[in-house]
């Protein structure tokens, strides 16, 4: 059985009840990451093929046990060629250098503009040149999400570059249909919608949600980010996104009141429950892929060159954000929305898309294994928490979950600080220092006591333990 380890925030199989998936930030900041890592996780899972999650964590010192205990590891990706994720990247980049195993990136991208201008990425052009020879030092090539990743790559000097778009598109293989089940939208259609912060901020968003708000009655804003989970579960308003008001994500915002939002903790509840609509748009990525991935027509509002490129890639209904009109109605977009291309290609990027497996030496379900009959067989046989709604003052029953789980985690942490405090009084009386010689410091007892007691703690917590 060959096994392989994939950075996924957890596995497809994991069931977290809410309190805990938001405590753990299961979705590593961005519920849209379970899109495609949970698509990688079916895609690579054969008879002979066991893919086990890595929690999402880069630990260097992991490297020997990886090696001892795996036969690869890959790593979905999103827009990871940015500023912000320059040091999740460097230490990336020293895990891969002491690897001994195959190393397969899939569906990375580059961010910046619009207008695909690269100098934005100048001040993390070493960070990406270590990460893309180590990668390539451990692989055949790497995979990128579109044409502007692939051409920034190119032009740092790199040759084996592949575009195969993102792995979440091909969640069923080379089944994907998307149709309009209605001639037009209308006030009564049920409408999705999502947007980033940024979006809100800076690209006019709040007034499409606001308009469409207004027009469409049977309307569900979905929210992707940690803190969306945290102010629909919590009303926790200390995270910096907390000032963007025009999010229904937020408490103060009218939609919010209404119920009518949700954040997705599990992307098989957050597919299916999208079956139901009639039409998604919005400037988030795999909010839209989601949609389509259960058959509903999506259009994206691109906001930058990750967005876009994927969508020219894979043909996805777009309009850029940059140049939509204040009166923005989704029934036009939904009109304008032609699928044809995005059906008619589908085959021809999944044929590529394993070849790009079969070149790195993974094989796929598809055409290796039962087509992932057996992954959606298991997944069906779990229960998954629903979509996380807004915590209003007419849900009072709510009140009980939410008191039970923080009283159960004060417990824990009661727990946790009296192992701390007696092995730090272990440590103090058993390595006390020599004669002649200095004390240790309280503060490196009190991190051996951390690490011993620590690991065992941390092991206990970890899924299927």
């Amino acid at each position: 059985m060959k096994r392989i380890l994939l950075r996924s925030g957890k596995s497809p199989f994991d069931v977290v009840p809410v309190e805990e998936a938001i405590h753990r930030d299961v979705i590593a900041t961005n519920a849209g990451n379970l899109i495609f890592s949970d698509a990688a996780h079916k895609i690579l899972g054969t008879p002979t093929t066991e893919v086990v999650s890595n929690g999402i964590r880069t630990e260097v010192s992991a490297a020997e046990r990886i090696n001892e205990e795996y036969d690869a590891f890959v790593v979905p990706l999103a827009n990871a060629f940015r500023p912000s994720f320059e040091q999740q990247l460097r230490r990336l980049a020293r895990l891969i250098n002491k690897l001994r195993i195959p190393v397969v990136v899939v569906g990375v991208g580059a961010q910046t503009s619009l207008g695909y201008d690269p100098s934005r990425l100048k001040p993390i052009e070493s960070a990406v040149r270590e990460f893309v020879s180590a990668v390539l030092d451990h692989s055949a090539s790497i995979g990128v999400r579109g044409e502007f990743t692939e051409k920034y790559l190119k032009d740092l000097g790199f040759r084996d570059v592949e575009v195969i778009g993102c792995p979440s598109m091909f969640m069923y293989g080379e089944d994907l249909r998307v149709e309009k089940r209605a001639a037009a939208l209308t006030t009564g259609s049920r409408i999705a919608l999502n947007g980033s912060h940024a979006a809100v901020q800076r690209q006019g968003l709040d007034r499409v949600i606001r308009r469409t708000h207004e027009r469409y009655p049977d309307i569900r804003f979905i929210g992707q980010n940690l803190s969306d989970a945290r102010q629909l579960h919590w009303r926790d308003l200390t995270d910096p996104n907390a000032k963007v008001t025009g999010l229904p994500t937020h408490p103060d915002h009218p939609m919010y009141a209404e119920g009518k939002v949700r954040v997705y903790m599990d992307p098989v509840v957050w597919i299916d429950d999208l079956r139901e609509f009639d039409f998604s748009f919005g400037s988030r990525i795999h909010g839209n892929i989601a949609a389509l991935l259960a058959g509903t027509p999506a259009t994206v509002l691109t906001g930058d060159s990750r967005t876009l490129e994927l969508c020219r890639y894979f043909e996805i209904p777009h309009q850029r954000l940059d140049q939509i009109p204040d009166d923005l109605d989704p029934a036009k977009l939904y009109e304008e929305a032609d699928f044809s291309a995005l059906n008619g290609n589908h085959r021809e990027r999944f044929d590529r898309f394993t070849a790009f497996l079969d070149k790195n030496g993974l094989e796929n379900t598809f055409t290796h294994g039962d087509g992932g009959a057996a992954f959606e067989e298991r997944l069906r046989s779990l229960t998954f928490p629903a979509g996380i709604r807004p915590w209003t003052d007419a849900d009072p029953a709510a009140l009980a979950g939410r008191i039970g789980w923080l009283y159960g985690r004060m417990g824990q942490l009661t727990a946790d600080n009296a192992a701390l405090k007696r092995e730090l009084a272990r440590v103090k009386a058993t390595k006390a220092a020599p004669a002649g010689g200095p004390a240790p410091s309280k503060s490196s007892v009190y991190r051996r006591a951390r690490r011993v007691v620590g690991r065992p703690l941390r092991r206990a917590l970890q899924p299927g333990k």
